[in-house]
């Protein structure tokens, strides 16, 4: 496999990590925050691909809550989104890109410290009809006893994403 990334598996989870918490501090931060939850390990949200839920307070005085899947991601030079399509090669089980019922995918580089806000379905939509358009990538990521699980996602250029899609945000924390 000449064009395979591979990732460490403690790596991968220090990226998640740093992503959840700077994205928590940045919403606790906000005037109209009300609670911030971190459901990563609650079954019943990690089926449905949710990290967060955003309690804030609207201009009505009324409690929205926004449901967040969270991607950290160490690559911000490259000027593409990794798309993950499938999570697990060998299983065939969907990328968290593919099904999560988040709101908003919080797309964060963490060593720049930017965060992209992606409206979803809205940016899952337009990705999915404009795949074929989009170079397939692997990554490796090991699991122990010399074995190692593949990831697949699609290449997408940031600057894309930011002219089709209504809605996406960029921020500096």
């Amino acid at each position: 496999m000449p064009d395979l990334r591979k990732y460490s598996m403690e790596g991968a989870s220090e990226v998640a990590d740093k992503a959840a918490t700077d994205i928590e501090a940045l919403l606790r931060r906000q005037p109209a925050t009300v609670e911030v939850m971190n459901v990563e390990s609650d079954p019943s949200y990690r089926e449905k691909d949710i990290d967060l839920l955003w309690k804030r307070k609207l201009d009505d005085g009324s409690i929205k809550t926004i449901s967040i899947e969270v991607k950290g991601d160490r690559w911000h030079k490259t000027g593409n989104y990794f798309f993950e399509t499938c999570s697990n090669e060998g299983k065939g089980t969907p990328g968290c890109f593919m099904y999560t019922q988040a709101d908003y995918m919080y797309y964060y580089f963490v060593d720049e410290k930017e965060l992209h806000v992606l409206p979803m379905p809205a940016t899952r939509e337009w990705f999915k009809n404009q795949i074929a358009d989009f170079s397939e990538k692997k990554t490796s990521t090991p699991v122990g006893n010399g074995k190692h699980y593949i990831t697949v996602g699609r290449l997408v250029p940031r600057h894309l994403v930011a002219a089709h899609v209504i809605g996406v945000k960029v921020l500096k924390l």
